[in-house]
């Protein structure tokens, strides 16, 4: 992972399906080896378009797209050794288990005996030694899901390519599914390029997260980096919860205040540099609110009333009425089973850290 060249570089990569809107816009991304890459964002961001690019299913409209410095643009997808896992599994039915992972072995003239020790190999990486004569159909889900993953390992490949791999499991079996996916990540030491809409899966599973939204990649980060550090208003929203204030910006420079309508401030940390008096929001996670008691330190706090109190099994969560025309404050609190816990009415002062309150101009007051 430390390799100067990356083992893929996408370069200005573009893609317009119709000759006109750009699904993909002038993406330049490095994947470096070994890593466990996610491309995260809605449906219609270009996400999907930018692997099936990446795979050789669809071509780009303009840019190059290098693996190990050599363009691979032209390459068909049969040519570029990855292994590729879909969300449907992509099965085939007629043949067993064995049969459906010695294909892509047959296919690449590997020798029979060979074959059979790869396939047996492959089972036991994810876990499904001793099925090979059985039918796709007569497997579970995740069963199946494991199948098509040991069919794309089987072979060897340069690069792993996953497109949505467990979003048809049931919330159980995914949360399995991906620890066994990050801990193969690990033993393997191959380059994973993972899409998913789900910014808890990215987060669970990737070294680094590309956040795409209409064609373009918002940020590319570290989870932690992604999580904590928001660079823009749309990542800020769209990965883990946050509350959002609105108001006017106050003050220069990096550090500075949000103004809400009824004249209170909250310093915060104005993200992109925003002019004072612009329109702005900020945003924070719920679990930098704090609320404020005799025991903690003084600091930057709000009056709020406590709409209701959600019970999360480890912790409560709290929905707070701060002002009118302002969103609903969530505070994670955690359950330590000690004192009374706020209810639904009271009175409560919510403190916001100013490290952790990022503010952001508003869409509409941006240049």
């Amino acid at each position: 992972m430390n390799d100067a060249q990356p083992l893929v570089r996408f370069s200005g990569v573009q893609k317009s399906y119709d000759g006109e809107q750009l699904a993909v816009r002038a993406l330049d991304l490095d994947i470096r080896r070994g890593e466990f890459l996610s491309l995260l964002g809605p449906s219609g961001s270009g996400k999907t378009t930018t692997l099936m690019m990446l795979a050789g299913f669809e071509s780009p409209t303009a840019g190059e797209i290098f693996l190990d410095g050599q363009p691979i643009t032209r390459t068909p997808p049969h040519q570029r050794n990855f292994g590729m896992v879909f969300q449907n599994y992509a099965l085939f039915p007629h043949l067993t288990v064995g049969q459906n992972l010695a294909y892509p072995l047959s296919v690449r003239k590997v020798p029979r005996a060979e074959q059979t020790e790869r396939v047996r190999k492959a089972l036991a990486m994810v876990r499904l030694s001793g099925l090979e004569e059985r039918r796709p159909a007569s497997l579970s889900g995740g069963q199946q899901q494991r199948v098509a993953l040991a069919r794309a390992l089987v072979f060897n490949p340069r690069l792993v390519l996953m497109d949505e791999p467990l979003g048809a499991l049931d919330k159980q079996l995914r949360e399995q599914l991906q620890i066994e996916l990050k801990e193969l990540h690990h033993q393997l030491g191959l380059s994973f390029v993972y899409v998913t809409h789900d910014q808890g899966e990215a987060l669970t599973m990737s070294d680094r997260v590309a956040v795409f939204n209409q064609g373009a990649i918002e940020q590319l980060a570290d989870v932690q980096a992604l999580y904590e550090t928001p660079a823009n208003r749309f990542v800020a929203g769209f990965v883990g919860d946050s509350t959002v204030l609105g108001g006017t910006l106050q003050g220069s420079g990096a550090c500075c205040a949000l103004q809400l309508p009824d004249g209170r401030r909250l310093p915060g940390v104005n993200v992109n540099h925003a002019a004072p008096g612009t329109r702005a929001e900020a945003c924070i996670r719920p679990e930098r609110i704090a609320l404020r008691t005799a025991a903690t330190p003084q600091g930057p706090a709000l009056d709020a009333t406590v709409a209701r109190v959600i019970y999360h099994g480890d912790h409560l969560r709290l929905l707070c009425a701060i002002a009118p025309g302002q969103a609903l404050a969530t505070v994670k609190l955690p359950l330590t089973g000690a004192g009374a816990h706020p209810q639904a009415g009271d009175a409560v002062q919510l403190q916001f850290p100013p490290e952790a309150m990022r503010i952001y101009a508003c869409a509409a007051s941006q240049p």
